[in-house]
């Protein structure tokens, strides 16, 4: 929206121009999220208290989250809200991969919603079946899947990249590239989901590998940084750096009120879309792969509940004391706090290590 404002002013003054450059919308763009989420905080805490609106606890779950019982829920509204205004006034709306990335936006976040208004309608864990879940994330992610292929016109734009090594692509044409797209997305939304459960556990990794994956953006989309570093050039793709930042924005703001103890739970609302959010971001720069790296713990979680429920089926018996990961630690007597930073730190280094490929190729 600004935009459309600055070309106006660069004709009075050369100086407006300055804000059209990647690295100073970026900026911007995480502050105004940032600021919006910290001012609306304590407003939408309020009005969800006053509505009702809280967490619903597992009884099967860890003793210590039954005083989390009451908290208000759906959060991640508050991060979707203060997501897309950034990228609306700082984004560039000719851009197509910010439009495929607000849809995905508000389809999961549409999934997540309803997930969530069930759970508090009924006063259940319980929301969407599984089946019913699974159905709204597989159309939503063919959907945009077959909208990427179609808006797409790069050297590597079916091809999948694979990191730490120089110009090996693994070609997957259309049909191909459209089935990868679609269990990235499902799978990263539902992995974040399920790592979605102690407080502050899922939105730092968030974070952390926004920030690793808007670097990757500026770079493919920057011809000379491309160039040099032996990156495949991608026109477009540096509008990705400033919709990362907007999203570190929010979910620091977000982070503000969820750290522990947390005053908000992001909900599915929040973690179905994070998840889809940054799997479509690593699917326009194509690093699908280094995204499976850098989300870790992401993958232990959702691997953990796969494993549990298999051997169960299987033997009547457990690997974990409880799935996903985060609650077999928690029943192992680690504190919450512990096990939350834990993540964090793991997840910072597979962050490094996957930065690490930018010159390791």
């Amino acid at each position: 929206m600004f935009l459309e404002l600055i070309n106006f002013l660069t004709q009075f003054n050369p100086g407006f121009d300055v804000l059209h450059y990647l690295t100073v919308r970026a900026v911007l763009a995480m502050l105004a999220a940032l600021f919006i989420s910290l001012t609306l905080g304590h407003f939408f805490i309020a009005r969800l208290q006053q509505y009702q609106i809280k967490q619903v606890i597992r009884p099967d779950g860890p003793k210590t989250h039954l005083s989390k019982a009451g908290t208000p829920t759906m959060g991640g509204v508050m991060i979707l809200f203060s997501f897309i205004s950034s990228i609306v006034i700082w984004g560039d709306w000719h851009n197509a991969y910010l439009w495929v990335v607000v849809v995905t936006a508000l389809i999961f976040g549409a999934i997540g919603f309803i997930d969530d208004f069930l759970k508090i309608k009924h006063q259940s864990s319980d929301g969407l079946s599984s089946k019913q879940k699974y159905l709204a994330q597989s159309l939503g992610a063919i959907v945009i899947g077959i909208w990427l292929v179609n808006n797409t016109h790069q050297p590597v734009s079916t091809d999948l990249l694979i990191p730490f090594f120089k110009d090996w692509t693994v070609p997957l044409g259309i049909v191909g590239f459209t089935v990868l797209s679609y269990f990235v997305i499902v799978g990263s939304s539902n992995a974040v989901n399920l790592t979605d459960g102690l407080d502050g556990l899922a939105i730092m990794p968030v974070i952390l590998i926004s920030g690793a994956l808007a670097i990757f953006a500026y770079i493919s989309g920057n011809y000379n940084f491309a160039n040099y570093l032996n990156m495949p050039f991608m026109p477009g793709t540096g509008e990705i750096f400033v919709i990362c930042a907007a999203l570190i924005g929010a979910g620091l703001g977000f982070l503000w009120f969820n750290t522990y103890p947390a005053e908000i739970f992001m909900g599915d609302v929040g973690s179905l879309s994070l998840g889809a959010i940054l799997a479509v971001i690593a699917i326009i720069i194509r690093q699908e792969v280094l995204l499976f790296i850098m989300g870790g713990v992401f993958v232990a979680e959702t691997l953990s509940v796969i494993i549990q429920v298999g051997w169960y089926k299987r033997t009547k018996t457990r690997v974990f004391l409880m799935a996903p990961l985060h609650h077999h630690f928690e029943k192992k007597g680690l504190s919450e706090p512990k096990i939350i930073v834990r993540f964090w730190m793991v997840t910072l280094i597979l962050v490094m290590i996957s930065l690490a490929s930018i010159k390791i190729r």
